[in-house]
Formats: structure tokens, sequence, C-alpha cells
């Protein structure tokens, strides 16, 4: 029998064929199934709902305890990244996946509400009598702190709102050259 990958049909029929008689020793084989490394098509590694966890986390509790949460599972620190903006991978960071995104914008939204709930309370706690009892300065303090919350909760005026996309135009123009700006070379015929 030659060297080499065979059958088990094809050893079967070696082993029966004699090829070893006369030896003392049997032989016995096996088959040993390869399994081939690295990632298989498809094959996500990390479950979605720790891709949400974590990009929740990177969002609501900051980047320091996303990642420590990520090196418990042995997640890089790119893969966060991605996570945190909603994206299944550094390749796939600038077309998120919605789920992993609207999970994160979901969440946002729930954090908010409880704040505005309570933003709410605290400016109802403060009557119009205790406002004209206070001394100037805790006035002024609270005037600015309300101005600062009006301003966090209006849409910014300085980017596109949502996910809208604006178009945007470059326009190019040539400059014209003088005729007097070009060398001059004499050519004798």
């Amino acid at each position: 029998m030659g060297m080499g990958i065979v059958s088990n049909e094809e050893f079967e029929k070696e082993l029966l064929n004699g090829s070893n008689k006369g030896s003392e020793t049997s032989v016995d084989g096996i088959v040993v199934e390869r399994n081939d490394r690295g990632r298989k098509e498809g094959d996500k590694n990390v479950p979605d709902s720790l891709r949400k966890i974590i990009g929740e986390t990177s969002v609501t509790e900051g980047r320091q305890e996303a990642l420590a949460l990520a090196h418990m599972f042995g997640i890089s620190d790119s893969s966060v990244s991605a996570y945190a903006k909603g994206a299944t991978s550094t390749s796939s960071y600038e077309k998120p996946d919605k789920g992993i995104q609207e999970y994160i914008k979901n969440r946002k939204q729930r954090i908010t509400k409880k704040a505005l709930h309570k933003l709410t309370g605290a400016i109802d706690s403060i009557t119009d009598t205790d406002f004209k009892e206070m001394k100037a300065r805790d006035k002024a303090a609270i005037a600015k702190d309300m101005s600062a919350i009006v301003k966090n909760l209006e849409p910014s005026k300085d980017g596109p709102i949502g996910d809208q996309q604006n178009n945007q135009f470059i326009f190019y123009s040539p400059q014209f050259m003088q005729e007097s700006k070009y060398d001059v070379v004499q050519v004798q015929e």
C-alpha cells in the first residue's frame, strides 16, 4: 500500500489483501476529522445581545466601562468602538446594524425620558415665593443651569437633523493665466 491519505474502504481492502501478513504487529487506522481554524462563513463570534450591552454601556456609562466589560469577554477595543456606533465590526463601521442601533437609541431615549421627568419635578418644586426669597447669585446660578438644559434639549443647529444627509456641491474655478506669465523662448529659423 502506498503512503498517503486513503479512504476507509481502501484501507480495509489493503488490510484484507494481506499486505501486512507476516508482520507481527497489527495496524489500526483511524480517520481524524480536521477542524479548520478561523471564522466560518456567517459566524459572528460575538452574540448580538452582548454587542448591544457593550454598545449601550459605552453610550450610557462611558467608554472605560464598556472596555472593562469587553475585556472580560476577550473583545478588542476597536470592536467596542464599532458596537457603540451600532456596527457589528470595524469593517461595517459605516453601515451599522439596524438592530443594535435601534436598541442603543431606545435605551438613550428611556434614560432621557427619566431625566426629563426628574428635571420637571425639580423645576416644579421651585415656587415663586422661593425664587423671590433667593439671593441674586442663586437666581443667576439657576438661570444659567436652566439655559444649559434648554440648550441641550434643542436640536443642533450646526449639523443635520437626525439621520438627514445634506447634499454638498463643490465648484472648481480654474484661474486664467496672463500671456505675460509664460516664459518666452526665442527660436531661429
